[in-house]
């Protein structure tokens, strides 16, 4: 019994969770939409701010809300209907798992041989079905970088960077905190070289169109 309940509560979820994560929205828009293909053009990122560069803010839009979906349905619908107290992980950490493993799917994607987005997107989806509380607050910090600075990437950066503390002043669970935490490493990571593109003042800003 035990080994059935592991399967269906673990093991089905998680290939389940990692397929929906690893669906590249903003390939599939680009390609089908638009005949294009954004692995070769602006920042040949597969995320929905490349797409909106290269395509236009209806497509990009789109696919930003539908990789945020991804996040969400991970550790809330699939979490509630696989989750069995039955096996010995804590609700908090199954979620956990579950968001990790969308944000993986994202950004090692199968579909297009392990090359996916940044997981910003993603990641925002994860902690929204965790934690709305938490992330307001990071939104706004994403908003206010974007409104002062212009640059996707270093508003994504700082957002990551605050989470993990307003996951700590909203008193959230651990879990989530270590999430938050985990993330934002991954995100920083993701962004090295945007990082090095803002250090030389060559990365691309807010309303700029690639063509």
């Amino acid at each position: 019994m035990q080994r059935i309940e592991i399967m269906t509560s673990i093991v089905f979820p998680v290939a389940i969770v990692y397929i929906l994560g690893a669906i590249p929205f903003s390939y599939i828009l680009g390609k089908i939409i638009k005949g294009i293909d954004i692995r070769q053009m602006g920042s040949c990122n597969v995320g929905a701010t490349n797409l909106m560069r290269c395509a236009g803010k209806p497509l990009g839009i789109t696919a930003l809300v539908l990789d945020v979906s991804k996040g969400v349905l991970a550790v809330s619908i699939i979490a509630d209907f696989f989750y069995s107290p039955a096996i010995p992980v804590n609700p908090y950490l199954y979620r956990v798992v579950l968001g990790l493993t969308a944000v993986a799917g994202h950004i090692w994607t199968v579909f297009l041989k392990f090359k996916g987005g940044k997981g910003v997107a993603t990641t925002i989806g994860v902690l929204i079905g965790l934690s709305p509380i938490a992330v307001i607050p990071g939104l706004l910090v994403w908003c206010l970088f974007a409104l002062i600075y212009k640059y996707v990437s270093l508003s994504s950066i700082a957002m990551s960077v605050s989470l993990p503390v307003f996951m700590l002043v909203f008193s959230q669970p651990k879990e989530y905190t270590i999430l938050s935490i985990m993330l934002c490493i991954v995100i920083i990571y993701r962004h090295r070289l945007n990082i090095c593109r803002l250090i030389n003042g060559t990365e691309y800003k807010i309303g700029k169109k690639i063509k």
